[in-house]
């Protein structure tokens, strides 16, 4: 080692070492709630949505919040979700409907699944079901949807007419041929 190398090692032997500034959320204070959201995390993907939401911290680090927020709201749902029971068709509809103007179109969609499969004949499911297809740009779906609502329940055609959910099937010349099959 040059005499040069020597001294530049020794200066920096003899530098004090940074020193860690104070922050809120240290990275040892900061280690449990990590471990508690990994866990939680592990909760939720088991079902385990009560226990989740029991591990998460409400005083987790910003850079976490949102996605411990988030998972909260998935476990809520989740247990509403598992709690449902439905006595009529009909109120099993007013919840997918429900769903469905929250933005929920998945849970929505299942739930009138669910009607159909228990009621073949209950053209107010293929309607909504249509119109959800309408909504996140299926087409073909939501003309098949519709299609089966209206030979289920020939007024079906006159309110599809008139409902905006359908907005996005308008220019589609499929649709209108089902909607208006007088017109040549």
């Amino acid at each position: 080692m040059t005499q040069e190398a020597r001294t530049a090692a020794a200066s920096r032997k003899k530098s004090p070492a940074p020193v860690a500034r104070p922050s809120s959320h240290s990275s040892t204070a900061t280690a449990p709630v990590l471990q508690h959201y990994q866990a939680a995390v592990q909760l939720v993907q088991q079902g385990k949505y009560e226990k989740a939401i029991a591990k998460v911290l409400s005083a987790a680090p910003p850079e976490i919040v949102e996605r411990c927020r988030m998972y909260v709201q998935t476990c809520k749902h989740q247990l509403q979700k598992a709690g449902l029971a439905f006595p009529t068709p009909e109120e099993r509809y007013d919840y997918a409907v429900s769903q469905l103007n929250g933005g929920f179109f998945e849970e929505a969609t299942e739930q009138l699944k669910g009607i159909i499969g228990d009621y073949p004949n209950a053209d107010y499911a293929f309607y909504g079901l249509a119109l959800i297809d309408s909504i996140t740009g299926r087409a073909q779906s939501c003309l098949d949807n519709l299609s089966r609502a209206i030979e289920l329940n020939p007024k079906n055609r006159l309110q599809a007419r008139a409902d905006n959910d359908f907005q996005n099937m308008v220019d589609d010349p499929r649709f209108t041929e089902l909607l208006y099959p007088e017109i040549p």
